[in-house]
């Protein structure tokens, strides 16, 4: 894709006339920008909207509402209309556009929702750093060490790829049952503080590293902490960021789980406070909305600052 985009920037820069193969390049470059960006967009756009804005039929994309005026001797506004003659024609209501930020106000005061991100962010941290450390511990082992097993262990960790979460689920509840865990954090961080998915990227990311290196830091009476802390860690910097990324979007956006073991309204996750939302008769789409964007912030800024690492990482792993 870049080697066609700096082709195509020679063309134009050369004075060339754009081929039906440069437009059609365009044409699929603008088409791929507006299916990723374009539900982002409208649903930014619509966390601003008055929940009758939301029910209007056909859709507006921006955020439009009807414009009221203040006459003399009426104690409410009335709406404002564009109107002709009385001779059939139909008058028009004259909107405006008003960002409605109380989609966002009103939630974070009134639904505790600072607290529920506070939670959130808690969850994310430490459970993506207990992730990181237990992951490239197992890791360390299975690519650095020859015992008896090594394969049936490696393909112990790999068939635990195909077991949904659904199938453990009950088991893994009454375990954190019988340990005191419900509706306290920490029964939302160690269930999943290993993945198969992380120690498989760490293992074929530390089989590229020189075994010579390994040996040499033996050779120098270096213990077998200080070679994973010191010389393992820093070289695999590139597989965990990429490791990180995934941990912070899978904690932060898990919700069955979380809705397993938190019962109390002070333990909730931003997931299970956005539920709070929907009813049985009634979904408050404004406040929905505007906390689903909230949510996307965090992970958002991460994959920004960490996004570089991700070529890298995947790219060295094996995986495809």
């Amino acid at each position: 894709m870049a080697a066609r985009l700096s082709w195509l920037a020679a063309r134009r820069s050369g004075g060339a006339p754009l081929h039906w193969t440069d437009l059609a390049a365009y044409a699929y470059l603008a088409l791929g920008v507006l299916l990723m960006f374009g539900p982002v967009a409208w649903l930014v756009l619509s966390s601003f909207k008055t929940p009758g804005a939301l029910l209007e039929f056909p859709p507006s994309f921006l955020p439009l509402s009807q414009q009221e005026v203040r006459v003399p001797g009426q104690p409410q506004p009335l709406p404002l209309f564009r109107t002709t003659l009385p001779d059939g024609s139909v008058r028009e209501p004259v909107r405006k556009i008003t960002f409605a930020t109380e989609n966002y106000s009103e939630p974070l005061e009134r639904f505790a929702f600072l607290r529920f991100f506070g939670n959130s962010v808690v969850v994310t941290i430490v459970a993506t750093l207990i992730t990181l450390l237990i992951n490239s511990m197992a890791a360390y082992a299975l690519a650095v060490y020859d015992f008896k097993g090594k394969g049936a262990a490696m393909l112990a960790v790999i068939g635990t790829l195909m077991i949904p979460i659904t199938v453990i689920l009950v088991p893994v509840y009454l375990v954190v049952t019988e340990l005191g865990l419900v509706n306290s954090l920490w029964a939302v961080i160690l269930p999943g503080a290993a993945t198969p998915t992380g120690v498989f990227i760490l293992r074929q990311y530390m089989l590229t590293l020189p075994r010579d290196l390994i040996e040499a830091a033996r050779m120098d009476k270096a213990s077998e902490w200080q070679i994973y802390w010191r010389i393992v860690i820093p070289l695999t910097a590139p597989a965990l960021a990429v490791l990180a990324i995934f941990s912070i979007m899978w904690r932060w956006n898990e919700f069955l789980w979380p809705l397993a073991v938190l019962t109390k309204t002070e333990v909730f996750t931003l997931q299970i406070g956005l539920n709070a939302f929907q009813g049985d008769l009634q979904t408050q789409w404004h406040y929905l909305l505007a906390m689903t964007v909230v949510t996307l912030i965090p992970v958002t800024l991460v994959f920004v600052f960490l996004q570089r690492f991700i070529t890298t990482g995947i790219g060295s792993t094996g995986m495809k």
